[in-house]
């Protein structure tokens, strides 16, 4: 499927595959296991030290490509974000910044994993990503991509938000027709321009978004190779592919794929 139906199939459909995702093996075991432990942790040291607990949680806030990186996450629940010079409030990786906001251990001490911030909000995180993660892995960088911006467009409130942020920058960049050569232009610059070629745009607006996303996927379809989906070989029929498929079997065999019944 195009990168256009695939997305519009998930988003349309989102409880749905949510609840199809969390059904997945590796992903319920894993969500247990945060809810059955997390409420046991009272100190940064005991959290760091349950890996998988603590691998979890990373990877419910985008971050299991530094789930490694436990001294630097440390430094950052350490300090926490009260600070404006604390490590946490220094880096422009939204991501961490987030993480640090819910795992607050300067401010809630040992009573921060009894926060509903820190519980089942984390699960819902952690099962969104994971759905995010095999979209991107079943129909390309452009579903997941888009499933991102729709997801952290509440969080953006200036061109400096999009900027801070790889995904978001490349969504903007396709819908705009950036060259890849802009992002290495002067920070300001860069916003300069995206606050003039955005102007009016309102992201919290869910039609505005909706549009936005449309015309993201399409153009994504139109500057990318995409490659066929095997599926679509199932309505091969004298050689020919069908061309329309019903919304509803489309999302069936869409959650076949995801591990539904």
């Amino acid at each position: 499927m195009s990168v256009a139906v695939s997305y519009r199939l998930i988003s349309s459909n989102l409880d749905r595959q949510l609840e199809i995702t969390s059904k997945q093996g590796p992903v319920k075991l894993e969500a247990q296991y945060y809810l059955e432990n997390y409420g046991n942790v009272t100190s940064i040291d005991e959290f760091l030290q349950d890996t998988r607990l603590f691998t979890t949680a990373m990877k419910a806030f985008g971050l299991e490509d530094m789930a490694f990186a436990k001294g630097y996450m440390r430094k950052i629940l350490e300090e926490g974000m009260s600070d404006p010079l604390s490590l946490g409030n220094r880096t422009t990786d939204p991501r961490i910044q987030e993480f640090a906001r819910a795992f607050d251990f300067e401010s809630f001490g040992d009573l921060t994993m009894k926060r509903d911030a820190t519980g089942q909000q984390v699960v819902d995180k952690f099962v969104r990503q994971q759905l995010e993660v095999t979209a991107g892995e079943l129909d390309g960088e452009g579903v997941r991509l888009a499933l991102y911006f729709e997801r952290m467009a509440g969080e953006i409130h200036s061109p400096y938000d999009i900027l801070a942020d790889k995904a978001l920058s490349k969504v903007v960049r396709t819908v705009l027709n950036l060259p890849t050569a802009f992002s290495g232009a002067d920070i300001d610059k860069q916003a300069a321009v995206l606050a003039e070629r955005l102007d009016g745009v309102d992201f919290s607006d869910e039609d505005q978004l909706r549009r936005f996303l449309m015309r993201f996927t399409t153009m994504w379809d139109a500057t990318q190779s995409v490659s066929r989906d095997p599926i679509l070989n199932l309505f091969a029929v004298g050689g020919a592919t069908m061309q329309t498929v019903s919304l509803e079997l489309a999302l069936s065999l869409s959650s076949l794929r995801l591990g539904g019944a």
